[in-house]
């Protein structure tokens, strides 16, 4: 196993340290403090228990989900990394740096007439993932790989890091142009687990290998919908038949508009 995966399990474990309050309250505090979160849409600091409680902080002041037919909005509080179309089955981490989009999906199509947003979650932002539209989830493939860093100088650094990380795609269909979407939740150093809110068995940084669920009764979710989180910041990578209005380098929140679907 990789060293990054090795330290990013028992990271995991650290963070789950219930310290006694007034230390928990200094630590959490000290790293608010440090990573300037914003913390007003959340509980106080001191109220988590552990340092993992507050990575994984959930909303206590409900987002505007600026939701429409044929909207899309941003499923994560996030910095675009980059977007654009796919091109010749590849696609951007990062200006200067491509990844073969078949190889990242594990599917042997053609995604030429699709476009890609990298949308990176620091460890400062809200760590919880959404839905960008109504949708259905049919597939959910686990890819066993690497825990490399996900900021920039790593997406610089290694080629291809969103197809060798260790990685969740959720193949879904859009409601209103019944199109085949991916949203791809992508492990990092740090990231002690992935978490879906609709299958506990979906088991990331674990040792199970790759594997396939194929969901029979396709499980529906509604625009700004929670799908999971990370336990440290990290990335998703969605694509779609869609015309992403964002560009790189853009802030976002989740349930802002981020593009249109198509009509065909």
């Amino acid at each position: 196993m990789n060293c990054s995966n090795k330290f990013s399990r028992l990271f995991g474990k650290i963070v789950r340290i219930r310290f006694p309050r007034c230390i928990q309250s200094f630590i959490n505090n000290s790293y608010v403090r440090i990573f300037d979160i914003d913390m007003s849409d959340f509980a106080a600091p001191q109220s988590y228990e552990s340092l993992n409680a507050l990575f994984t902080r959930e909303l206590k002041v409900k987002r505007k989900i600026q939701s429409k037919e044929f909207n899309l909005v941003s499923p994560t509080d996030s910095l675009i990394i980059s977007t654009g179309r796919v091109s010749d089955n590849t696609a951007l981490q990062i200006k200067g740096r491509e990844y073969n989009v078949r190889e990242m999906l594990g599917e042997d199509s053609n995604f030429d007439d699709y476009s890609f947003v990298n949308l990176y979650l620091s460890p400062r932002d809200y760590h919880h993932y959404h839905a960008p539209c109504d949708l259905e989830v049919l597939e959910a493939r686990y890819f066993s790989g690497l825990l490399l860093p996900v900021n920039k100088p790593s997406l610089l650094k290694n080629r291809g890091l969103y197809k060798i990380n260790e990685r969740v795609v959720l193949k879904v269909r859009l409601k209103y142009n019944s199109q085949i979407a991916y949203y791809v939740a992508i492990g990092a150093l740090n990231v002690g687990k992935m978490r879906f809110c609709f299958d506990s068995t979906i088991q990331s940084n674990a040792k199970l290998g790759s594997r396939t669920i194929v969901y029979e009764n396709p499980i529906s979710l509604k625009a700004g919908e929670e799908i999971g989180c990370f336990e440290m910041g990290s990335t998703v990578v969605l694509l779609a038949k869609a015309n992403f209005t964002i560009k790189d380098g853009d802030v976002v929140k989740m349930g802002e508009e981020i593009g249109t679907l198509s009509h065909d």
